[in-house]
């Protein structure tokens, strides 16, 4: 039986390429495609793939939140981080959310293939410039660095994110399904805990953190 498989990632043309050539392969079937995170915990949900591979840095609702969230609720899925990005924030994060996987969009596409067969036999899959950040990390011991990871809720991190995108208050409360008074505390305990003072700090803040995808493409 083929492998089903969820492809997540905003660019079109990058979903069109791997599914020409995932579809190529005899065992691997694409199941579906999102164009954002938000999307992914949906079909993750409604077509129920064995393998996602999910793009990092996404709008509304980025691969670590969307990985997380995924894993919580469908822990038989598996997710392969498939980034252009090799900073040890996003592969620590991306593993500690729940990924099976971390490869770099520059790698070929058989490595990809073989990271799918990997993960789906309950193994984890990295590329070898990830497998080094990995090991320092580990040679290094425990660290516990102050991060948006760290000081805030994940409820916290969506709310952020969709701020530092420019979204007004009524935009998040219909994109989340709360009040609009819930999403002002939420903003408020967001900028105590961070100690910012406006929008545009919070934005700087989440974009520095890589929680925003506004200058990751």
């Amino acid at each position: 039986m083929a492998l089903r498989i969820l492809l997540v990632d905003d660019h079109q043309i990058v979903r069109e390429g791997l599914r020409i050539l995932l579809e190529k392969e005899p065992d691997m079937e694409v199941a579906a495609e999102a164009e954002d995170g938000r999307a992914a915990v949906r079909l993750a949900r409604e077509v129920s793939p064995q393998v996602v591979i999910m793009d990092v840095a996404m709008p509304d609702l980025n691969g670590i939140e969307a990985t997380r969230q995924i894993v919580a609720e469908c822990p038989g899925i598996k997710v392969i981080a498939l980034s252009m990005h090799a900073d040890r924030r996003f592969v620590a994060n991306m593993l500690k959310a729940g990924a099976s996987g971390y490869l770099l969009k520059d790698s070929a596409f058989e490595e990809l293939a073989r990271a799918i067969r990997t993960v789906a036999a309950d193994k984890v899959y990295l590329s070898p410039e990830v497998s080094d950040i990995v090991v320092r990390d580990y040679v290094k011991g425990p660290q516990e660095e102050a991060s948006v990871y760290s000081l805030l809720t994940p409820r916290e991190r969506e709310v952020l994110q969709l701020l530092a995108e420019g979204k007004a208050t009524r935009e998040i409360a219909d994109c989340l399904h709360v009040s609009v008074k819930t999403v002002e505390t939420h903003r408020q305990q967001i900028m105590a805990k961070l100690e910012l003072r406006s929008v545009a700090e919070l934005t700087k803040y989440a974009i520095r953190e890589g929680l925003s995808s506004l200058d990751l493409k």
